[in-house]
């Protein structure tokens, strides 16, 4: 039975949501996994390597190949961990990831053909779930995956688990307040927390972008969102130049890939909020689409090349840049956003 469940889509029913959440969790895992394939090809590119390439032409099915042994790896639980906590942390890495990309628009709204049995008709929308608090609920949902490591390292009685545990918690939670803060000026300009308000604010074309009025707010958000995702220069949380591997040091097989998924998830999910937010986001048709499509691209291939070009930092060098640099300029720029608005 057809159900009117938003506003801005009258047609969307109970059918074309649950069909909308089936595409992102395939489509979504697909990409994330096809994700590292890229880097590494990326990666190599740029430091004048190859990459892969002995799995098949050109190294393609070396995604076949990590997927196989993810799925076939022995699944270890350490003898004095706390089995449910270790099992449950990597489904709410996943879980919170793909909750996230509920809001946010992913592919085009489309109408399935009369012809197939069943589901003939159905409209699926471009939103799975268009709240009127669409940017508020994903950056809720993106911060509650804050669990999945702090559980994964507390429950492991490994100390090294437990430092890189409370090492996610320190950056997540300091790098949230950022993001919220370079947000909250954009915010204010459009008057709404849907995406689609923020689409149709920036309808009138380029000239029209956020990103020309909140230039700070733009490369505050990019930043945070490098340091929420746990890209380098800021990836301490599980950190491939130390000898252990932080909140993950006791995972294997698919337990550790799914923190992993969960990970390239929420690249692209913050790909996504860059482009609606501060980029124009989408326009109806199918070339509207293909420019978002490119959007997310750009800002994924960004955070690839940060990677081959930018090194480490040290943890109080990160505590250093948020507290007493991006975290001020993000109450200065809200605040003469605020008295602009009002003059």
């Amino acid at each position: 039975m057809e159900t009117t469940l938003v506003e801005n889509l009258p047609h969307v029913g109970t059918a074309g949501v649950i069909i909308k959440a089936i595409m992102i969790m395939a489509i979504i895992s697909a990409i994330a996994g096809f994700g590292t394939f890229i880097e590494r090809k990326v990666l190599a590119f740029m430091q004048r390597r190859l990459g892969p390439m002995h799995v098949g032409p050109y190294g393609l099915l070396q995604l076949a190949a990590d997927g196989i042994k993810l799925f076939t790896k022995e699944d270890i639980i350490p003898q004095n961990a706390n089995k449910l906590m270790f099992m449950v942390a990597p489904i709410i890495t996943a879980a919170t990831a793909f909750i996230a990309l509920s809001a946010v628009p992913v592919f085009p709204d489309f109408t399935i053909p009369s012809w197939i049995p069943f589901l003939g008709g159905t409209f699926v929308p471009s939103i799975a779930a268009d709240l009127n608090i669409g940017l508020l609920f994903v950056l809720g949902m993106m911060a509650s995956g804050l669990y999945g490591p702090l559980l994964a390292g507390m429950s492991q009685a490994n100390k090294w688990g437990i430092i890189g545990a409370a090492r996610t918690a320190i950056q997540f939670l300091s790098y949230e307040v950022v993001t919220g803060l370079s947000l909250l000026a954009p915010i204010m300009i459009v008057g709404s927390l849907s995406f689609v308000d923020f689409n149709n604010a920036q309808a009138g074309g380029v000239s029209d972008w956020l990103i020309w009025q909140q230039p700070v707010a733009f490369v505050l958000f990019l930043i945070a969102g490098f340091a929420e995702t746990n890209r380098t220069p800021f990836d301490l949380l599980e950190h491939e130049a130390e000898v252990v591997s932080g909140y993950a040091t006791e995972y294997s097989g698919m337990r550790w890939g799914m923190f992993f998924i969960g990970e390239y998830a929420n690249m692209i999910t913050i790909s996504i909020i860059a482009a609606v937010v501060f980029l124009g986001g989408y326009s109806e048709g199918a070339f509207g689409w293909l420019t978002i499509i490119f959007k997310v691209g750009f800002f994924f291939f960004l955070m690839l090349w940060v990677r081959a070009a930018w090194p480490h930092v040290r943890p109080d060098q990160m505590m250093w840049l948020c507290w007493k640099v991006l975290m001020p300029l993000a109450v200065i720029n809200v605040v003469i956003t605020a008295i602009v608005l009002m003059v």
